[in-house]
């Protein structure tokens, strides 16, 4: 397997290697290693925020909230995130040693499979979100009979286990393979029929677009519509809660942020046959990835500019910590003082006997 040839023709990116294991290819290096900064200070950011945005609003939901439907939906969809968000120093440590693997095999799958399944988890997460939405506002008595808590959670786990299947393949062809003085992570179709992998290659990436991106958001799209009509035609009888505003700013930043991605990844189908494609996806495509995975941290923080209730918790536990903090402070303070008082009243003791004896 070839990757360094210098006719375009020759290259082997025939469905063997994905953009950032192909770093030997003749591109504009300036170009390039510009794309790889900002992909690695998105990468750190993401993880950053990631790290404490989800948190934050997993210790919110699990232990400061009410156990709800809505609840049982975000606390599953920040789980996904948080989960993925700790694999992000694997990737940032790829870019940083010019895409050199040094965590072995194992990891490389590991690392794969949790990106993909996240991107999975997450968009299910936010189809079933927007397809309750519409069902609790418009069937009303319906989802009062049938929507519970633990029918909630059955349905999550559903979710889990039908994104870690459709993210099998991961664990299945990512390899690990040295090229010249690298170690690199990339698809290994364990065929050497270019056709054959041709069509693993295509069968892969049109399941990710299409189970991944194209059926869930046309569903979110079909309900959010349907029930922008119900609430025009009821003349005011439906209105949108804040919880509504901000599932549908998580559902508009979903898609900004991972239509790049998947715009790309069909493009990539036809990359062997165009050079200038090729220059296009080398370019773009770690950025778009990168702002994929961005998407882990902005979901936290649309949370806490747009609900009403997690801003209220968040500003209670705040709250609480800083009376917490000073209580421990002043009770700290006061113990030093007293520590030091017993020295000065030992010193004074005796005084005040030959003082009452004298009187």
């Amino acid at each position: 397997m070839d990757v360094s040839g210098e006719d375009y023709g020759n290259y082997t990116y025939d469905y063997y290697l994905e953009y950032g294991d192909l770093e030997e290819l003749k591109v504009d290096h300036r170009q390039r290693e510009t794309m790889h900064i900002i992909s690695v200070v998105i990468y750190i950011i993401s993880f950053v925020l990631g790290l404490i945005g989800n948190g934050t609003v997993i210790w919110v939901i699990a232990l400061k909230s009410k156990k709800t439907v809505n609840n049982v939906w975000l606390l599953n969809l920040a789980l996904a995130d948080f989960v993925f968000v700790l694999f992000l120093p694997f990737y940032i440590d790829y870019i940083l040693r010019d895409f050199h693997w040094d965590f072995g095999v194992v990891m490389c799958k590991l690392n794969s499979f949790v990106s993909v399944m996240n991107m999975y988890a997450s968009v299910l997460f936010l189809t079933v979100l927007s397809i309750d939405r519409y069902v609790s506002l418009v069937h009303l008595s319906w989802s009062q009979r049938y929507r519970t808590i633990d029918r909630a959670w059955v349905v999550c786990g559903c979710i889990w286990w039908l994104a870690a299947a459709l993210s099998c393949p991961a664990l299945i062809f990512r390899d690990t393979m040295r090229l010249h003085d690298k170690v690199v992570c990339f698809n290994n179709f364990h065929t050497q029929d270019g056709h054959t992998a041709a069509m693993r290659h295509i069968m892969i990436v049109v399941i990710r677009t299409t189970v991944g991106f194209l059926l869930p958001f046309t569903a979110i799209c079909v309900t959010g519509i349907l029930l922008t009509i119900k609430v025009n035609q009821s003349g005011g009888l439906f209105r949108l809660s804040s919880f509504s505003r901000t599932v549908s700013a998580v559902i508009l930043a979903f898609f900004l942020c991972w239509a790049p991605f998947h715009t790309f990844s069909l493009m990539e189908l036809s990359i062997h046959s165009s050079l200038y494609l090729h220059n296009i996806l080398k370019s773009g495509f770690p950025l778009a990835t990168s702002l994929g995975f961005f998407n882990s941290c902005i979901n936290p923080l649309l949370y806490m500019l747009l609900g009403k209730k997690v801003r209220h918790i968040l500003k209670r536990a705040c709250l609480d910590i800083t009376k917490s903090s000073l209580r421990e402070l002043s009770q700290s303070i006061s113990a030093t003082e007293m520590e030091s008082v017993p020295g000065d009243h030992q010193d004074s003791v005796p005084e005040e006997p030959v003082e009452s004896s004298a009187v």
